[in-house]
């Protein structure tokens, strides 16, 4: 039924809809006023610097790596820039063809391609990733005439680091390269993204990576208005890159050659120290490699090469291999005797040609013995006999805890990554390193072999060599270090290494006196006396003979063993005696006797260093040195 209403009825109803309509748009107007000021004043700041971001592009400038020089101011490592080719997958719509394209114009080997696709497997599709390094300049110019074929392809200039002396202290400098999700992770780690932006490279090795917050520097930007397209128009404002600092070493590189020339082919380690301080004056290990291979990327088979030698070049002997030290450790045992008592300088033991202990007969390399010994006589004739019974007499636990103040079986804190521990033998390190209660116990006779430098012993040629610095220095112990300076780029100031004493041992001037003047006495009529005859200096030294494995009661002849199965040399000595300024240990794996070839290497190293006389090369062996096999 329909409903009549009246004309005032009807006008009521009207205004009643246009009184709800006008609420309606009243409380749209006053939210769309409220999103207005939402978006205008609370959330200004946060909209302003959006519309910044998309009108302003940062653009990271990266800063030039520190060098790294020798004591002298040889340039171990340096830059220098170059053209690179570079290409952005994400933007590229068939890489394969591209590539193929590329090759007409630019010189593209399996290598570059091999590289690319690594790269590509490490990084994300959308970073600028090299095809091709160090472009000649008519490459350049063929580019840059086709350019406009090749979208997602870009030609930049770029620092790239150079190694000038090649594989001459490579395991001392190490090498940069492409930075990885690890090497990321780390940075994260360290809050240093934003120093890090724009850099391609970090260190991953030697003083490149154990000073890279020195190198690196600080990286600078350029804030650069962009159009819509993402196309720079102006720039607005510029922070430069403050450079890297530069690395001032200890090292004498012409020492480090001479020393790594007298290696030859052979594998070892040398490592010099000036006792005074703990510098590094030189850090030799054998065979090297060239870390220039690392820089771009290594090549596959490179790698493959560098790894499966057997030989090991990647290896750092001189601070991470650890091997039984051999009659070298006799001197620090004569001292640990003088210091706890357990012997007197004149005592004297009858050498018989062996010692008996627990129903077994550890035998001198003399037949029928040395005849009466003394400390001094043990040390120059390297008599086993002694120190068998010397050892016995001592006791493990007197030994290791002698030994450990002069840095055996620990790190040293040298400023090289990788660094190994060692192995000072003890009956609480047995029970550490071996699971079996049976393997746990400590037996006496492993007590009589760690007093000739055999059984459990195990240390690397750095702790040799921070040891006799320490002895030779009247018992300061200093941390060895390779880096002397840092510099500042800029201003030239320097921030000094300064030495640091880690402890003073409390030696007898007497006992440190008779055990220098063995020393001496082993290069003048001792198992050195061949390699330092005619020497206008006096030296002190010893010599060593270090088993690789057990003769079983055998008699030793190099001749019928294999070859990477035959003693390891060793020879630590100091110089000048009267005041050293440096102490040196030298380790030839599978060389034989201490005198046969590790001796002359030394020889050849101290011949230079004191007396600036520079060897022919390789140091040659002595097969007519004799040497008690210890």
């Amino acid at each position: 039924m329909t409903v009549m209403r009246t004309p005032e009825q009807e006008l009521a109803r009207f205004r009643g809809r246009l009184a709800v309509a006008g609420v309606v748009a009243l409380v749209c107007f006053g939210l769309l006023a409220a999103r207005f000021f939402y978006l205008q004043v609370v959330r200004y700041d946060y909209y302003s610097t959006r519309a910044e971001d998309n009108r302003i592009s940062l653009v990271p400038i990266v800063p030039n790596r520190g060098l790294i020089t020798d004591r002298h101011g040889t340039v171990l490592a340096r830059n220098y820039s170059a053209y690179t080719l570079e290409i952005t997958p994400s933007r590229v719509a068939d890489l394969d063809a591209t590539i193929e394209e590329l090759s007409t114009l630019v010189d593209i080997q399996p290598k570059d391609r091999r590289r690319l696709k690594k790269l590509m497997d490490e990084s994300k599709s959308f970073e600028s990733l090299p095809i091709r390094n160090r472009l000649s300049d008519e490459e350049v110019a063929r580019f840059i005439a086709q350019r406009y074929r090749f979208p997602g392809v870009e030609l930049k200039a770029r620092l790239f680091r150079d190694y000038p002396m090649g594989s001459f202290a490579s395991h001392v400098i190490g090498y940069i390269g492409r930075i990885n999700d690890r090497d990321l992770e780390r940075i994260e780690e360290s809050d240093d993204s934003a120093n890090y932006r724009g850099t391609d490279h970090i260190g991953k090795s030697g003083l490149e990576k154990s000073y890279e917050r020195d190198l690196h520097g600080i990286t600078g930007f350029e804030e650069v208005e962009v159009d819509s397209g993402g196309r720079a128009v102006r720039l607005l404002r510029r922070t430069p890159a403050i450079p890297g600092n530069n690395v001032v070493l200890t090292l004498d590189l012409k020492l480090q050659e001479i020393v790594e020339k007298a290696f030859g082919n052979r594998r070892g380690a040398l490592v010099a120290i000036e006792p005074s301080t703990g510098g590094v004056l030189a850090l030799v290990s054998t065979p090297s490699f060239d870390p220039n291979l690392f820089v771009d990327g290594i090549a596959p088979q490179d790698w493959d090469q560098l790894n499966t030698d057997q030989d090991k070049p990647l290896l750092n002997r001189a601070i991470y291999s650890a091997y039984p030290p051999g009659s070298t450790f006799k001197p620090f045992m004569a001292l640990g005797a003088l210091t706890t008592g357990k012997r007197t300088p004149g005592q004297t033991l009858a050498d018989p040609g062996y010692f008996n202990y627990g129903g077994h007969r550890f035998m001198d390399d003399k037949v029928g013995g040395h005849g009466g010994v003394d400390m001094y006589k043990s040390i120059v004739v390297s008599c086993n006999t002694y120190y068998y019974v010397l050892a016995n007499d001592m006791g493990i636990e007197s030994i290791a805890n002698f030994m450990r103040p002069l840095g055996f079986g620990q790190r040293s804190g040298i400023d090289l990554p990788g660094e190994a521990e060692g192995v000072l033998p003890s009956p609480e390190w047995k029970k550490r390193r071996f699971k079996r209660p049976e393997q746990q116990k400590w037996f006496g006779g492993e007590t009589i072999s760690v007093g000739i430098g055999q059984g459990y012993n195990a240390y690397t040629p750095l702790q040799l060599a921070q040891a006799l610095g320490a002895v030779v220095n009247n018992g300061v112990l200093y941390r060895p270090h390779i880096a002397r300076h840092v510099v500042d780029a800029k201003t030239g100031e320097k921030r000094t290494i300064e030495p640091e004493p880690l402890r003073t041992i409390p030696f007898k001037q007497s006992h440190v006196d008779l055990i220098k003047r063995a020393m001496v006495g082993v290069n003048k009529a001792g198992t050195g006396s061949r390699a330092f005859a005619g020497a206008s200096y006096e030296v002190g030294g010893k010599t060593g003979t270090a088993q690789v494995y057990s003769l079983k009661g055998g008699k030793y002849v190099e001749g019928r063993v294999a070859e990477r199965l035959r003693d390891h040399s060793w020879f630590i000595a100091f110089a000048p005696a009267d005041k050293p300024v440096i102490a040196l240990a030298v380790l030839v794996e599978n060389g034989g006797f201490g005198a046969q070839s590790a001796a002359p290497i030394a020889r050849q190293a101290l011949d230079y260093y004191l007396l600036g006389k520079v060897p022919a090369g390789i140091a040659a062996e002595d097969p007519a040195a004799e040497e008690s096999a210890e």
